[in-house]
């Protein structure tokens, strides 16, 4: 078997899939494990610092591990760096058989930072076996210090190991997500990937085809050409000014038609609430008059200003914005400061006809799980399970599945398609 400690809700199992293989998950998230199970993925409800590594015993081909990384991450309080010494400190005691969990997760500043010391019990178990034969592991980029000591061990029991940062654009995930990552094997020399592509796209040379250009957010989500601009959002409340398909006003409805899938805010028919901007507009983009409140709504010709469209990572003041012609920031959920949400700004200033026309602004909203699921490339109709906030908080914690399928797929003696992992439906 392939066993997957903290399996999340199945990036790594929905990569093996494709490859045409299985892995048993451990998981202990209640919300994770009843997506993995809509998903079809064998999975374990466990804390996986209780299990035991006994039945696995003489059956592990391979070994997968993706720890918690909120305690180590820059998206939350961080107190797992603080924790770093006693995380080493296990390993160093595992590596060798000695559990001295108990005494140091006492002195822990955050319970889930020995987490990332688990695989090296499950590891030393399996290892009395001669098992397993390879191994591969995932965390955020702060974790590579604990993974040269992973490697220090590995090596010593005979295995081949690399670890290093790499970043998840350079293998076609829509996002620039960087993660420290582990590769260990018995039986071959354990080396990264090769990246399939490349921020600025490369020209065929004697020695092969060249990278292509890292995939755009609108290309992952199927928005068609990203340098064809957004129609006018008229008065009528339709591009065109034709009849407005929702209540005037109604932003929930318009979010409740987007996660039916009736309606998507794409490059090719935006149809989002929009408000009048004061002096700051004037200000930035020279409007010549500010509409009075009572005045009717403008309407905009096809060829009135139009709008880009861009995602901003969070709404902190340092936020990552990145247009939809290229990938995203790193996604990461779980904190009421990290909501991901659709924002427009003018691709050209405004014009105006008379000094009563006022622009019309789009107003920011919310990314939807779907969404955020087809940018770490799982497909449209992954079966995401809980509510709003459960779903998000799984999405953000797993591996993109295309860049595990290039960790993977050395390892199962096959080769990534990347037509395999369908996006967009």
């Amino acid at each position: 078997m392939i066993l997957d400690l903290f399996a999340g809700p199945g990036g790594w199992s929905r990569a093996l899939g494709v490859l045409g293989v299985r892995d048993v998950g451990l998981e202990w998230d209640e919300w994770a494990c009843k997506t993995r199970v809509a998903a079809g993925q064998l999975t374990i409800r466990t804390d996986v610092a209780m299990y035991p590594t006994w039945p696995f015993l003489g059956r592990t081909h391979g070994l997968i591990a993706s720890p918690p990384c909120q305690a180590w991450s820059m998206a939350g309080k961080r107190l797992g760096l603080l924790d770093q010494p006693l995380v080493h400190t296990a390993v160093e005691d595992l590596a060798v058989g000695r559990d001295t969990r108990e005494r140091l997760l006492a002195a822990c500043r955050d319970e889930r930072s020995l987490l990332a010391a688990e695989p090296m019990r499950y590891l030393h178990a399996l290892n009395t076996v001669g098992e397993p034969e390879w191994v591969a592991m995932e965390e955020v980029p702060d974790v590579l210090p604990l993974w040269k000591q992973y490697a220090a061990v590995l090596r010593g029991w005979g295995f081949s190991v690399w670890y290093g940062i790499l970043n998840a654009a350079d293998f076609g995930v829509p996002q620039t997500r960087r993660r420290a990552i582990l590769i260990a094997s018995r039986v071959r020399t354990a080396q990264p990937p090769t990246p399939t592509h490349a921020q600025v796209a490369e020209p065929d040379s004697l020695f092969g085809p060249g990278r292509a250009r890292w995939v755009s957010m609108a290309e992952a989500l199927g928005w068609g050409a990203t340098d064809r601009p957004v129609p006018t959002v008229c008065a009528g409340g339709g591009p065109g000014g034709g009849p407005e398909p929702f209540p005037s006003g109604s932003r929930k409805s318009l979010s409740d038609a987007r996660e039916r899938g009736t309606w998507m805010p794409r490059p090719d028919g935006v149809l989002l609430r929009s408000r009048r901007e004061g002096a700051g507009w004037k200000a930035r983009h020279g409007a010549r008059q500010n509409r009075a409140a009572d005045a009717p709504a403008p309407t905009f010709t096809a060829d009135a200003h139009r709008w880009s469209w861009s995602l901003r990572s969070n709404n902190q003041a340092n936020a990552t914005v990145r247009p939809l012609s290229e990938p995203a920031g790193t996604l990461f959920f779980g904190h009421r400061a990290n909501e991901c949400t659709w924002v427009a700004e003018p691709a050209s200033p405004p014009t105006a006809d008379t000094d009563t026309d006022t622009p019309v602004v789009p107003e920011p909203i919310r990314i939807t799980a779907r969404e955020a699921g087809l940018l770490q490339t799982f497909p449209a109709d992954y079966p995401w399970a809980g509510n709003k906030g459960q779903q998000f908080s799984q999405i953000g914690n797993a591996v993109p599945p295309l860049l595990a399928g290039h960790l993977l797929a050395p390892h199962l003696g096959v080769t990534v398609n990347p037509d395999d992992f369908t996006l967009a439906a």
